[in-house]
């Protein structure tokens, strides 16, 4: 691995606008005392928030005028506005002034929004155009709310010029870093990296999760946008960070290994067991199902789609985050590769002048030859349907959820295509027009699992596709009919996956049947309300159940808080759940749980709309101990969960971590139905060392 000699002490003490992972490290391993995150910020004086509420009003009276206007010209732009005035407002309103020195900084944000919102009216929107340091904003389909972005646009920039390269960049971690002082800081920083010819997108990832769920889907919303409002080259797109960025780049690099021409992660966490044993000092204690979890964010377990995202990683030879490289590296080499890993001497947790012009070297020269649209191999591994695609291959079932499954697939002559498959039931293959490299005038051959299936041949515009799925063992060439509910991409669970589309908060307008039910669900809808706001940045959209619409069923995800005697819309479909909830009982197939102190969590499939969730009784599923370092931000909870309502003190079950006392739960199987009681047995059975008996109990 290349390794660098330090030129001077100068240049050595180059650092990055990033705060460390976990500032506080073993100090924040006591679920029982756990500090807030953010922290509460400093009290304003009273005649300048005063002045800066003011103007924010000013401000969004004339947003709200613009907005009402016949024939304006730039409608769509107003979240470039609407991010200015929406951040002063949620940091005076949320006590998220950290520093009294950031009134300035509030000013000056105001300011550009007044300037921007004075060219809209006047029928001009200069910034399109603009080169350096822009900010952008975009509605945000989750919940409605306006979130920012940062960018650095080349000054050789021009719509009709040669498209530009994107380099998507991670920030570091700021449990500060609100959405002010990210706006503040991408008018004045262009960051650790500005190639030229190319634009760099810094994603805010609503706040601190290493932008993983809500996070995630702000960083693709983000490219998104850009690539509608810039000439950007689809081939080459790169992801890159540094510390949490790092992380976040891992995460990126290999669940969407086909998007980029290279990765290039910087310090960070690329799993979280080993790295909460050697960074935070933590002993780790998860429940089974916790652990089946985790393949969704450990990257580690999906070290093979690296074979098609070529990667540049980086550390620093004294850093501790250098843990997160050395533990890909191992699993890479396990899958017959080998990482490139650049080390900065003598440095920690910082960028090495020297080994950043490698880094930069290479990267350019990866950018050169760009991303390989139609590659002849494919090496794919996945453990969910929500990320089921590499390529031209495309895995649309599988044997069990969060068992590893993997897909090897090549062009291997004139019409052929030979692929080995592990844990995969259904498969289709794709390639689009003017790309597919078989004769149109011949069928294909696919030689799948030791079996060969003549499919159809290629489309005239050199196109092609073709769809096979397993019976009793056996390949066939064609779609599964349906026949009732499966998994698939997009509605395959588990909890926190609803809270990645649009949703709604559905509040109940009726009598929970148990006192103690309906308290302990009002506190959490209460809870959830304020933790979205606090963790995720936006405000979930809440509706009373007899306010939701078809549009709403149709459209969104449908969070439904109480039960089927409270929530109007849980009654309507209750009968159609596999988990049944009546006055006296909880019924999970043979398990049952008293009514009177156990709830119901849950996501399935809507049955007013099979297209779309249900949930009951949640969102996200980490708690305020998670917020104290980003590798604990995993799903915490299965498909379902019965959750003991009785307000206890054990401490096996703080409340930063849980609901309650997690009295049962599970995943559903691929069919959407409750898995036989065998499989549960032989479940708890295999995960027995690392789980008390008491925790095994009615699953």
């Amino acid at each position: 691995m290349p390794y660098f000699r330090p030129l001077s002490l100068a240049i050595l003490l180059l650092t990055l606008t990033t705060s460390p992972l976990a500032a506080d490290g073993p100090a924040d391993n006591d679920p029982a005392r756990v500090r807030r995150v953010p922290r509460l910020g400093v009290e304003l004086p009273e005649a300048k928030k005063k002045e800066l509420l003011k103007r924010v009003g000013e401000l969004q009276q004339r947003i709200d005028a613009y907005s009402r206007r016949k024939n304006a010209k730039h409608l769509k732009l107003l979240p470039d506005v609407q991010i200015y005035s929406r951040s002063v407002r949620e940091a005076i309103e949320y006590q998220e002034f950290f520093d009294i020195r950031e009134l300035n900084s509030a000013s000056q944000v105001l300011e550009a929004g007044e300037q921007r919102i004075e060219q809209l009216e006047a029928g001009e929107a200069p910034w399109l155009r603009q080169t350096g340091l822009v900010v952008r904003g975009f509605v945000s389909k989750l919940d409605g709310s306006v979130q920012p972005y940062g960018l650095v646009i080349p000054s050789n920039y021009s719509d009709n010029g040669p498209r530009a390269r994107l380099d998507v960049w991670f920030h570091g971690r700021g449990e500060t870093l609100s959405e002010m002082k990210f706006i503040s800081q991408r008018t004045k920083q262009a960051g650790t990296f500005a190639p030229p010819d190319t634009i760099v997108l810094h994603p805010y990832g609503r706040y601190s999760n290493a932008f993983k769920f809500a996070g995630e889907v702000d960083t693709l919303e983000a490219i998104d946008h850009v690539r509608k409002q810039y000439h950007v080259d689809d081939k080459r797109t790169s992801v890159r960070g540094f510390s949490m960025g790092g992380a976040g780049c891992w995460q990126f690099a290999v669940h969407y290994s086909d998007r980029w021409f290279a990765a290039n992660p910087g310090a960070g966490f690329s799993e979280t067991p080993e790295f909460l044993r050697f960074f935070q000092k933590e002993t780790l204690k998860p429940k089974w199902w916790e652990e089946q979890l985790w393949h969704w964010y450990d990257c580690t377990d999906w070290a093979p789609n690296l074979t098609q995202c070529p990667t540049v990683a980086y550390s620093g030879e004294l850093d501790i985050q250098k843990q997160a490289a050395d533990i890909m590296a191992e699993a890479l080499d396990k899958e017959g590769m080998t990482l490139t890993h650049i080390i900065g001497p003598q440095t920690k947790h910082r960028y090495h002048p020297q080994a950043r012009d490698e880094v930069e070297r290479r990267m350019s020269s990866l950018a050169e030859r760009g991303r390989r649209r139609l590659p002849r191999s494919i090496r794919f591994a996945t453990y969910t349907l929500k990320y089921n695609q590499m390529n031209w291959v495309r895995v649309d079932g599988l044997g069990q959820h969060w068992e590893r499954t993997e897909v090897d697939a090549a062009i291997a002559g004139k019409s052929i295509i030979r692929c080995a498959t592990s844990n995969v039931t259904d498969i289709s293959f794709h390639m689009p027009s003017g790309w597919c490299p078989f004769p149109v005038n011949s069928s294909v051959l696919i030689e799948i699992d030791k079996q060969r299936i003549e499919v159809v041949r290629p489309q005239s515009d050199r196109s092609w596709s073709a769809q096979l799925h397993q019976v009793e063992g056996k390949w066939v060439a064609a779609a599964r009919p349906p026949n009732g509910l499966r998994k698939r991409h997009g509605l395959q669970g588990p909890i926190d996956d609803a809270l990645m589309d649009s949703f709604i908060f559905v509040e109940p307008t009726g009598k929970t049947r148990h006192e103690s039910v309906a308290a302990w669900a009002q506190s959490e809808l209460e809870r959830a309300k304020v933790h979205w706001r606090r963790h995720f940045r936006g405000h979930a959209r809440v509706k009373k159940d007899v306010q939701v619409t078809d549009e709403d069923i149709a459209n969104s995800n449908l969070i439904l808080w109480g039960d089927a005697a409270s929530n109007k819309l849980l009654a309507r479909i209750s009968d159609r759940l596999p988990i049944r909830w009546d006055s006296d009982k909880i019924r999970a197939g043979t398990e049952t749980f008293d009514a009177e102190n156990h709830a119901l969590i849950m996501v399935y499939p809507n049955p007013l709309n099979p297209n779309r969730y249900i949930v009951i009784n949640s969102s996200f599923t980490f708690r305020d101990f998670a917020y104290l370092n980003n590798a604990r931000q995993t799903a915490k909870l299965p498909d379902w969960a019965v959750v003991d309502v009785r307000d206890n003190s054990n401490p096996d079950w703080p409340k930063s971590r849980w609901p309650g006392r997690i009295a049962g739960a599970n995943f559903f199987d691929e069919r959407w139905r409750l898995r036989s009681a065998i499989d549960v047995n032989e479940r708890s059975a295999e995960k027995a060392d690392a789980v008390p008996a008491v925790e095994r109990t009615r699953r």
